[in-house]
């Protein structure tokens, strides 16, 4: 279904009716789509959740907006409140892979009666420190660059070599070439002004405002991921009602590595704080 939000054409998968009954809103990570979430959406309607999944700004089928002012994150969360009112959405639980994590964190902060809790994959709060964050925001401005000069063939192949999702080659043949392909539907300038909008380094870290999340937050990481091991972590321990998982033997994106574990750890989280049930036994071991 697409959705005018503010000037701007959004694309989301929407199973169920949103305004009827509790519902999950799934936010997609860095060059992805809402298709990401294909394997989740079967086990959350199960618990009797509608799904809501949007296509972030230049993502997916969602528009391509004209200015790029438009791909901060202060701008998306304005959009997607906005989509929660057209939806008849009061408040929802949010899971956010990595950038989706940063935009479901931000909302839980500038709007908290929206979120009734959160899930947290390979995210979190930002750069802490500022000059590391002025470097991050200068690496991803020649990021952001490279992909305007070079075009989405580079930066698919740039993006699946990167030590960060090494794991990602131990996947299935099916699973690589899928990802692969969603990668490449993907428009250069997009993702050049998502880097620069909505990058690490283009936000300030929110380290400091942890301890004020008034809702329950799962924290995910894969055990191979050890630089968000240690930020999940460090998230869980600062904020109030948090739980941190590591997941053995996976990297970076444990919903596609992991996907039953994953699935099964989103089902506990919503049956114990969303007084979810599920209508048989959710997946996973």
């Amino acid at each position: 279904m697409n959705y005018d939000l503010r000037g701007l054409s959004y694309h989301a998968l929407v199973e169920g009716d949103p305004a009827q009954e509790r519902t999950a809103v799934l936010l997609h990570g860095f060059a992805g789509s809402s298709e990401d979430w294909d394997t989740l959406v079967p086990v959350l309607r199960n618990l009797g959740l509608a799904v809501v999944a949007p296509d972030l700004p230049g993502h997916g089928s969602s528009g391509l907006p004209e200015s790029p002012s438009r791909y901060s994150i202060h701008e998306v969360v304005r959009d997607l409140d906005e989509l929660m009112c057209a939806l008849g959405i009061e408040n929802a639980v949010w899971v956010g892979y990595s950038m989706g994590g940063r935009i479901a964190l931000h909302m839980a902060l500038a709007h908290p009666d929206r979120v009734r809790s959160l899930v947290l994959e390979s995210s979190g709060p930002g750069i802490a420190d500022p000059e590391a964050r002025r470097e991050r925001r200068r690496s991803d401005e020649a990021l952001a660059s490279r992909i305007e000069e070079r075009g989405i063939g580079w930066f698919v192949d740039y993006w699946s070599s990167l030590p960060l999702f090494e794991t990602q080659w131990e996947l299935p043949l099916e699973a690589r070439t899928a990802l692969r392909l969603r990668r490449e539907r993907n428009r250069p300038q997009a993702l050049a002004d998502t880097l620069r909008g909505m990058g690490q380094g283009a936000h300030d870290d929110l380290s400091g405002r942890l301890p004020d999340l008034h809702c329950r937050m799962l924290v995910i990481a894969g055990e191979r991921d050890p630089k968000y091991v240690e930020v999940a972590r460090r998230a869980a321990d600062a904020a109030p009602n948090s739980t941190c998982l590591i997941v053995p033997g996976v990297g970076h994106t444990v919903h596609l590595e992991a996907p039953d574990v994953f699935a099964q750890a989103l089902a506990v989280h919503c049956i114990v704080t969303e007084g979810a049930h599920p209508a048989a036994a959710p997946v996973g071991p």
